[in-house]
């Protein structure tokens, strides 16, 4: 039986505020889980919706992992910054991959550090 989780990319060359980064995140959680198969949503709120937040360096890196899980027709969310606080307006700052099966979201982000 396949577990399911939720993988949050964000930027640490930004060094967002703690709330403008759980902001984005949320931001980044909940348009991956809107554009989600529900019957996945489903089995991943039964198991308590896990999600785990991990760093990367800075946008090129945050393409780089969106666009591999992209390519492994993951469910992706990437953020973009209206601009209206503390970045610039368009700046990208995070992104979410699934939920999906464990063993998907861990070949593109298993090495990635914890936040």
């Amino acid at each position: 039986m396949a577990t399911y989780k939720q993988v949050i990319l964000v930027r640490q060359d930004l060094k967002l505020p703690k709330g403008k980064l759980a902001a984005q995140a949320a931001h980044a959680s909940v348009d991956a889980v809107l554009k989600s198969d529900p019957k996945i949503v489903k089995e991943w709120r039964k198991e308590g919706m896990a999600k785990i937040v991990v760093k990367v360096k800075d946008e090129k890196e945050l393409i780089k992992y969106f666009q591999f899980a992209k390519d492994s027709h993951l469910t992706v969310s990437l953020i973009t910054d209206a601009g209206r606080t503390v970045v610039a307006p368009g700046t990208k700052t995070c992104a979410a991959l699934g939920p999906d099966e464990e063993e998907k979201i861990d070949e593109i982000t298993g090495k990635l550090s914890l936040l």
